[in-house]
Parts: C-alpha cells; structure tokens; sequence
C-alpha cells in the first residue's frame, strides 16, 4: 500500500483549479473561478459553522425553543397537566393489565383448562388439643 506524504497531501490541497460556467448557446464565458481544494473546504467549512451559529442563536433568542420537547422550557401548568396525564395513562394501563389477566383466567375456567383442585385428598397437619 502507498503512503501518503504530507508534503505531497499539501501540495494536492494547493493544486488551483478553474472553474467557468458557460453560456450554453453562445460558449460565452459568464463566471470563472479559480479555486484549491484548500479554498473549497475551508470555504463549506465556514458556511457550516455560519450556519449552525444563526440555528443555535435563533433557537435561543426566540420563543421557538417554547415549543422544543425536552429543553426544560415550557409553561408550569403545561408541565402540571403532562404530569398528571402521564400519571393516569400508567394507572389506566396497570387495569388493564389486570382485566386483562382477569378475563384471560375466566376463560381458562369457563374451558376447563384448569384442574379442579380436590380438596379432600389435602393432608393438614393434626393439630392436638391439651385438655385441662
């Protein structure tokens, strides 16, 4: 495998190149320019940041970040009701859970499915009794 020489990565970033557009009909030159490899990254670099900088700015400085879940911004009562309704949705799903299971054992019942336990051949423990 070939290395890379960093004399030679460096003098691939300084390579300058031309580009021109054209018009189509006539070959007029409209607009050249004479661009690196170098100048292309560092010039989508700079727009990335530019750009990220205006999205952090306006989320900040504006009322958009309100409407943001999870930024701990918000109104009180909002959060309340949230709560609240977080809070029921747990308790509705733990009764239905256990109609659920409820309805699924009546129907293993009203079956047959389940043995019928016979409570006769239970051995209990002899309790003896002291007279006095």
């Amino acid at each position: 495998m070939a290395k890379l020489d960093a004399n030679s990565t460096l003098k691939r970033l300084q390579n300058r190149y031309r580009l021109v557009v054209m018009n189509e009909d006539t070959y007029e030159e409209v607009v050249k320019f004479k661009l690196s490899r170098l100048s292309v990254y560092i010039f989508l670099s700079t727009v990335f940041v530019v750009l990220v900088g205006l999205i952090i700015a306006l989320l900040v400085f504006t009322p958009l970040k309100y409407y943001l879940p999870g930024t701990g911004y918000g109104n009180i009562k909002q959060r309340r009701q949230f709560e609240a309704l977080t809070y029921k949705t747990d308790s509705l799903e733990k009764v239905l859970t256990f109609k659920e299971q409820y309805y699924k054992d009546l129907h293993k019942v009203l079956k047959g499915d389940i043995p019928v336990l016979d409570t006769n051949k239970l051995e209990l423990p002899k309790v003896e009794y002291m007279k006095e």
